[in-house]
């Protein structure tokens, strides 16, 4: 299940230029994320996005990628804060990425098909 929707690498981006450098070597810990944030999402929205991840648009594969990488993204900012300039530092970066992940659950939880048509 690991890794479906997004990357380890768009995760660590996320996590900023000051996250711990343990923790983004530990593959065991990021692919137990992973799973969480994939499991998150499907649980929330009510839909398994991962096993329907090859038949769905670019566009609902590139929101699952956000979502799951903030998610991931959090848990190494959480990890060890120390790195972060401040405190306060750390935490606005928790908020930003709660913000793009609920911003994306949102939007899943609204989809109604596979399909995305253009105007």
């Amino acid at each position: 299940m690991s890794w479906t929707l997004t990357t380890s690498g768009a995760a660590i981006v996320k996590a900023g230029a000051n996250k711990s450098g343990v923790i983004t070597l530990s593959g065991a810990e990021l692919a137990k994320w992973s799973d969480n944030a994939e499991g998150y999402i499907v649980a929330t929205t009510r839909r398994d996005w991962v096993t329907d991840y090859a038949s769905l648009s670019t566009e609902i594969k590139n929101i699952l990628d956000d979502i799951a990488s903030s998610h991931i993204a959090k848990q190494i900012i959480s990890y060890d804060m120390s790195g972060y300039t401040s405190r306060f530092e750390a935490t606005t970066m928790l908020d930003v990425q709660d913000d793009i992940i609920q911003r994306g659950i949102n939007i899943l939880k609204d989809f109604k098909s596979n399909d995305i048509r253009s105007t």
